[in-house]
């Protein structure tokens, strides 16, 4: 008995597959053994104390349902209660009919020992989901119907020497053992094309973008704005540029963007912690009922549990910085550059300010002047998904803290909080050719300061992309391949740059991962993330205005 309770957990996990497997065969013997010939002897004794019509119906039956328990299989690798369920309630009812249907006991052996297996493992079966819910890929349906047909010609061929290819078809319908297996093999198809059209309207529509005149916009916000589980990057929800799946509370959200095949997630859910997981399924289970290859992109490590249960692959595309506000200080040498820059920025009349939300509006032309300015230097032009690009709509979303000299705005931040004051973060950072040298250091310096007022625990610096990668010969080829990016792909970005500024301020790193279901796609979603943030190669390709103008100059 110990024994069988030490090994009841690993039976657990792998009940779901095994389950599905065993179903499957189980359906497929169904549809295969109603399209072929039934044993003589068996049929005619049966025959003698059974109706015909009793007969004709199970045999019509059992083909059917064994393509019920073919499509049951793939709810019960999802680990559906409900196909748990209904395939108890199908094994029960298909029993007798495969002695009715011909004496076929090696089926109805085969059927009450699976019964049997999954009974006890109801608790395997975790997932609260109704059997409308469960999702049918394109591929796995083709493959259906491949059976399907398989099954039919099987039927065919081993009835090819009987005598009915001279008959009508409706005689052959209702005649001969022939028939019994034709009108079998019949009804699976019907049902398996009216199951297929049912999923092709039936199944979740790919949701489109919400921008912000859209009623689930207001969601957003309300989620936001209450949310027990939420990073500093969740605004980018309010970006305009994403697509939403809701849980049924309405209380939680997950983001994702679309690029061709691609479904990618940015970050973990948002909102109520209970429904993490059923949010992270239902998304991964809807790009798969489309064919998308899904992904979630930026997880911190408190996620990976939840992907694991997914199935998905990880790999650590980077390192996020965040300076705890308690013990932050600019006094000391090894702080001497940062605080004599913010001091000689005071001296020369800087001033600093956070503006709330709703006095954003009045500043919103000089902020866009700033912005524009900003941009003019700048190759690739605003960018989106994964970062804020400057619309007058998104910034007056958020608090705007910015910095003056002589009365005028020179350089401003868009604040991202979150609900439970636990860490906040900038998100757009742009100054103005007039700003003083070294105005992001004061802008920093002084962001920290109001964070502590404010009872915020942490400030984050965001992601330095491909940080902390290793280059051991053991390492995963994405972490080596990465790490080599890191230390010569300078000209690409500049990636050693942005680890070694943060690093100015001490703080902790964070390790950021990509998930997917398999190694194999996740630098294809890491090369559709960057399409997505840029706005596609047309992003990737626009220079900075000032050299635009220089070179029609010359």
């Amino acid at each position: 008995m110990k024994l069988l309770r030490e090994l009841r957990p690993a039976a657990m996990a792998v009940a779901p597959l095994t389950a599905a497997v065993l179903t499957l065969a189980a359906g497929v013997m169904l549809v295969v053994s109603a399209a072929t010939p039934s044993v003589p002897t068996r049929f005619l004794a049966l025959l003698e104390v059974t109706p015909v019509i009793l007969i004709e119906l199970s045999h019509f039956l059992s083909s059917v349902l064994g393509l019920v328990l073919i499509l049951l299989a793939f709810g019960l690798r999802a680990r559906l209660d409900a196909a748990w369920t209904a395939t108890m309630v199908v094994l029960a009812v298909t029993l007798p009919l495969t002695l009715l249907k011909g004496i076929v006991w090696e089926e109805t052996a085969w059927l009450a020992a699976l019964m049997v297996a999954l009974a006890p493992f109801r608790a395997a079966f975790v997932r609260q989901a109704r059997l409308t819910r469960m999702e049918i890929t394109p591929g796995w349906l083709l493959s259906a119907t491949a059976l399907v047909l398989g099954a039919g010609l099987l039927g065919l061929w081993s009835f090819e020497n009987a005598d009915y290819g001279n008959r009508s078809w409706i005689r052959v319908m209702v005649e001969d053992d022939a028939a019994r297996a034709i009108r079998a093999w019949a009804g699976a198809a019907i049902l398996l094309l009216v199951f297929g059209l049912w999923r092709l309207f039936a199944s979740a529509a790919k949701p489109q973008v919400v921008s912000p005149g859209d009623e689930d916009f207001q969601k957003v916000r309300a989620v936001l704005a209450n949310a027990q589980s939420a990073e500093p990057a969740s605004n980018l929800a309010l970006l305009g540029d994403k697509r939403f799946i809701f849980s049924q509370s309405g209380e939680s959200f997950l983001m994702f963007g679309v690029r061709d095949r691609s479904w990618i997630a940015l970050g973990a859910p948002v909102g109520r912690r209970d429904e993490r997981m059923e949010l992270l399924w239902r998304f991964r289970e809807m790009a798969d009922s489309h064919a998308a290859r899904p992904g979630i992109y930026g997880i911190g490590a408190d996620d990976l549990p939840d992907v694991v249960e997914l199935g998905f692959s990880i790999q650590k595309i980077g390192e996020s910085a965040a300076v705890p506000l308690e013990t932050f200080s600019v006094e000391g040498r090894k702080r001497g550059n940062l605080r004599r820059a913010w001091r000689k920025a005071g001296e020369e009349g800087a001033t600093f300010e956070v503006l709330p939300p709703a006095g954003v509006p009045a500043v919103l032309d000089e902020l866009q002047a700033i912005s524009d300015q900003w941009l003019s230097h700048h190759a690739g032009g605003e960018k989106g998904f994964t970062m804020g690009g400057f619309t007058r709509a998104y910034v007056a979303e958020f608090p705007v803290a910015v910095v003056r000299q002589d009365g005028r705005i020179v350089a401003f931040a868009t604040l991202w909080t979150t609900s439970a004051r636990t860490t906040f973060s900038m998100d757009l950072m742009r100054y103005s050719n007039a700003a003083p040298k070294n105005i992001m250091d004061y802008l920093f310096i002084e962001l920290i300061a109001w964070g502590r007022e404010q009872g915020y625990q942490a400030f984050e610096f965001g992601m330095a992309p491909l940080a902390g990668l290793e280059h051991r010969p053991l390492a995963p080829i994405m972490s080596r391949v990465g790490r080599l990016l890191f230390e010569r792909g300078e000209e690409i970005y500049n990636f050693q740059g942005v680890r070694k500024y943060k690093d100015k301020y001490d703080p902790v790193w964070q390790p950021r991962y990509l998930a997917a279901p398999h190694k194999w796609a996740i630098p294809l979603l890491l090369a559709d993330v960057g399409l997505l943030s840029s706005g596609g190669m047309a992003g990737l390709a626009k220079r900075p205005k000032r050299v635009e103008a220089q070179a029609e100059v010359q």
